[in-house]
């Protein structure tokens, strides 16, 4: 793998690992304190630090999996070359896109 994909994988994952597990924390948290989902939503709406945590998310997201694919991809098919990678550069693109539309809606 290149050392480039290679670290930005490994700092992706750090950022992951502390991500879901705020996630998984805050949800806990007030789930535990009865608040429904839309009570939840209804909290966060227009909050820009939920805002700015989840558009960290999703880019890490948007790095780190197309990376992990990409090595998947080429350990099981013959699949190499610019065309692999130009698709894997898409995929990204479209996590990015599907990621902050959910952002957005959420907290804009």
């Amino acid at each position: 793998m290149n050392p480039a994909l290679f670290v930005a994988q490994r700092l992706t994952a750090f950022v992951l690992a502390l991500a879901v597990a705020v996630h998984l924390g805050t949800i806990l948290y007030a789930i535990r304190g009865g608040l429904t989902a839309g009570e939840i939503l209804a909290r966060t709406h227009g909050n820009a630090a939920f805002m700015l945590f989840y558009s960290v998310f999703v880019i890490a997201v948007a790095i780190h999996a197309p990376i992990g694919l990409r090595s998947i991809i080429r350990e099981w098919t013959p699949w190499r070359g610019r065309s692999l990678d130009a698709a894997l550069v898409l995929f990204s693109l479209l996590l990015l896109a599907l990621g902050f539309r959910a952002v957005y809606a959420v907290y804009a």
